[in-house]
């Protein structure tokens, strides 16, 4: 979630692990919900991370690609959301073509999914988090493909990634994986939806949002040197890209 002022009425965001069953395909189940109905709509802006999300919402369940900018969501009324966050790559097994099909877009969920319907009502009509929680396990159980196991290679790549500041460009990251450019490539556009290129820039920029948001001092060209940039120009334009706003702007919000 980026940086936004306080906003009044009620807001909620919760996160639940996954049984073990679905451990090797989700990273976490996500319940958001909001009551501004004696308030004026919200703004919210998320910059999401290499993962397709299910969300499961009366009527508007839909799954959501990877989104390649900054995803901006108006929020109103009375609401509550049950979502899944899968790990990096592990969708392709569900949608069988390659998820750049939907980045930064959104389909249906019954384009992939059966008994859709019955789910979707199972799920909204559940009072508690648990209960909701449960209620999409066991729909997703139920619909798990075959094991795929480039998902694994996928995944260990972005962990990689996440956990090694260093790796700042595309031939980096192949040499440690040891896994050919080409390869990486066709791997990630079908995999992620994401080039890998563009996954390493994402969380370069996360690392440089972390650090604001604790405070920690505005020193932009030694933040660029840090997370690797060849200059504090390209780090600013790289931030602006992604978020909407150059950091300096950013940490004024």
């Amino acid at each position: 979630m980026l940086r936004h002022s306080p906003p009044p009425g009620s807001y909620r965001h919760t996160r639940y692990a996954p049984p073990a069953a679905l451990a090797g395909w989700l990273e976490y189940f996500w319940i958001e919900s909001w009551d501004l109905r004696e308030y004026e709509p919200q703004v919210r802006e998320v910059l999401p991370q290499p993962c397709v999300h299910l969300a499961f919402v009366r009527g508007r369940s839909r799954i959501y690609g990877v989104q390649l900018s900054r995803f901006v969501r108006m929020l109103s009324g009375n609401e509550r959301v049950l979502g899944a966050k899968f790990r990096p790559g592990a969708f392709y097994p569900f949608l069988r073509k390659p998820l750049s099909s939907i980045s930064n877009a959104c389909i249906p969920v019954n384009q992939v999914f059966s008994n859709v319907a019955d789910a979707e009502e199972e799920i909204v009509a559940c009072h508690d988090d648990r209960g909701m929680v449960d209620a999409a396990s066991r729909f997703l159980v139920a619909h798990l493909p075959a094991l795929d196991p480039n998902v694994e290679t996928v995944c260990h790549v972005v962990e990689e990634i996440i956990n090694d500041r260093s790796l700042t460009r595309l031939e980096d990251v192949a040499d440690l994986c040891s896994i050919r450019d080409r390869t990486l490539q066709r791997l990630f556009h079908r995999y992620v939806g994401a080039s890998a290129r563009w996954v390493v820039k994402r969380y370069r920029i996360y690392e440089a949002l972390e650090q604001l948001a604790v405070g920690k001092p505005a020193e932009w060209a030694m933040l660029a040197q840090d997370l690797g940039y060849y200059d504090q120009a390209h780090f600013i334009n790289d931030f602006k890209k992604l978020v909407g706003r150059s950091p300096s702007e950013y940490v004024k919000i």
